[in-house]
């Protein structure tokens, strides 16, 4: 019984020794997954809370073809208006957030990212109809030590989409798709 009693009293003592987890990078994850949802709803609300959200020298790296290096807050903003007096918003399905990592450990580091589908739509005007197309979208966000955005980044068929919604062919081009695939 002896035994019994020391190797439990060992067991213990192993165990209460051990430092406690540090589970700061998950706490980080999920504070900084917040910050990107309500960014995301801003987009589709097509207002913005930019002090709330993003650091005051929050850079965007823009992905399309020809496009500068990266934004700067007030550069982010015009943009922002620019592309909501132009398009409505949506994201086709519910998000999914996943942890991102950092680039040299490769280990879980707060930051945040996520795949998705919007939809984007021209609305009607007197003289023409609404146009609307999906785009599938990868996004990526880096945080401050106070949860603000420092680093965002997308990737997407810009240059697809905008095509599609722009182009007098367009319409043609969804009918011959539907025909192909049916």
């Amino acid at each position: 019984m002896k035994v019994v009693y020391s190797a439990f009293f060992v067991s213990a003592l192993f165990i209460g020794c051990q430092p406690p987890a540090d589970n700061s990078v998950n706490e980080a994850f999920e504070r900084n997954s917040k910050v990107v949802l309500a960014e995301l709803e801003g987009w589709a609300n097509e207002s913005m809370d930019y002090n709330a959200l993003y650091a005051e020298n929050a850079m965007v790296r823009p992905t399309s073809f020809g496009s500068s290096d990266t934004l700067t807050l007030d550069e982010i903003k015009a943009n922002n208006q620019e592309m909501w007096e132009m398009f409505d918003f949506e994201l086709v399905y519910d998000v999914v957030l996943l942890p991102g990592v950092n680039v040299d450990t490769k280990k879980a580091d707060g930051s945040v990212r996520y795949y998705n589908t919007w939809k984007l739509t021209v609305p009607a005007t007197d003289s023409t109809e609404a146009r609307s197309g999906e785009i599938k979208f990868y996004e990526s966000y880096d945080f401050n030590s106070e949860g603000k955005i420092i680093y965002q980044q997308g990737y997407g068929d810009f240059g697809g989409l905008m095509k599609h919604l722009f182009s007098a062919d367009s319409d043609s081009d969804e009918e011959e798709s539907e025909e192909e695939e049916g």
